[in-house]
């Protein structure tokens, strides 16, 4: 289990992402909410962009579940108000079909709005019960920190942070962002964990040569093959084993992805295995 910063809140340290569930075949998607539903307080992730929030409510509808609900909310040039905020926040307690909801998010700041409008916005979701913790998303580490002052002025710790963060995207461990989850102790959510899926094929596909990441990909498939895993599993796993901040939120749209992502879980690197794949991913810190 992982804890969402200082907000007594744990997680299983891999969550999911649904993205692309408005899309999937509904029955698939009912099967893979159950899945992870079984495995424990696993993160199902979700935004009102993304248009899945009502799917995701479908699922919590059909069933109990111990998975931990987080949206977020998606801000835009004259939608950046507290009022704006608690507006959005309650239609999407409204298509997950939920009074309260586990984590709440800024999706992205915005240039020249001062993260304080935001700050305010966070602080009456958790006053006023319909969050439980809060976070941002897409926050450079000095946003991070002003936003997190912020609530902490107000006695609500920031919950998470949620980047892009994979072995083929490591800009978090060189732009202070990882930093300040480990100085601030919060979260960082690492989303698209697989690459959207570059982090998934075999080594000797073309594709993958063209961009530069056989090597990486030879690495992490012979670490596979010795641990009778996935390439996918290896990667979650290194991200897993970087630090004890990060929870990835790998996207499964079927019971078997889902159930793969979370077998990841049942087995860890070795050091030789982690500096081999740190090695091989270094020229990927950007």
């Amino acid at each position: 289990m992982r804890p969402l910063g200082r907000t007594g809140i744990h997680v299983l340290p891999l969550g999911i992402g649904t993205n692309k569930w408005r899309r999937a075949d509904r029955g698939a998607v009912l099967e893979t909410y159950r899945t992870i539903g079984e495995a424990g307080p696993c993160m199902i992730d979700t935004a009102e962009i993304y248009f899945s929030e009502r799917v995701v409510g479908d699922c919590l509808r059909a069933g109990p579940t111990r998975a931990v609900i987080a949206s977020k909310f998606l801000p835009f040039p004259g939608r950046t108000s507290p009022r704006r905020l608690m507006r959005a926040l309650d239609g999407s307690l409204a298509r997950l079909g939920l009074k309260t909801i586990d984590l709440y998010y800024v999706h992205y700041p915005l240039p020249f709005i001062d993260v304080g409008v935001f700050a305010e916005g966070l602080i009456e979701a958790v006053k006023s019960g319909k969050a439980r913790a809060i976070g941002v998303a897409n926050f450079n580490a000095d946003k991070m920190r002003r936003i997190a002052d912020h609530l902490a002025r107000a006695g609500v710790p920031l919950a998470a942070n949620q980047v892009n963060y994979s072995l083929l995207r490591r800009a978090a461990e060189t732009n202070g962002v990882l930093e300040a989850c480990r100085e601030l102790d919060v979260a960082l959510v690492a989303y698209f964990p697989l690459a959207s899926g570059r982090l998934t094929q075999p080594s000797d596909d073309m594709g993958t040569k063209a961009m530069g990441t056989k090597a990486l990909l030879t690495c992490l498939a012979d670490i596979a093959r010795a641990h009778d895993a996935s390439i996918s599993q290896v990667a979650l796993n290194w991200l897993l084993a970087r630090d004890s901040h990060v929870i990835p939120i790998p996207g499964a749209t079927k019971p078997h992805h889902a159930r793969a992502n979370l077998d990841a879980l049942s087995w860890r690197l070795s050091k030789t295995e982690y500096d081999a794949i740190d090695q091989a991913s270094a020229p990927r810190m950007a």
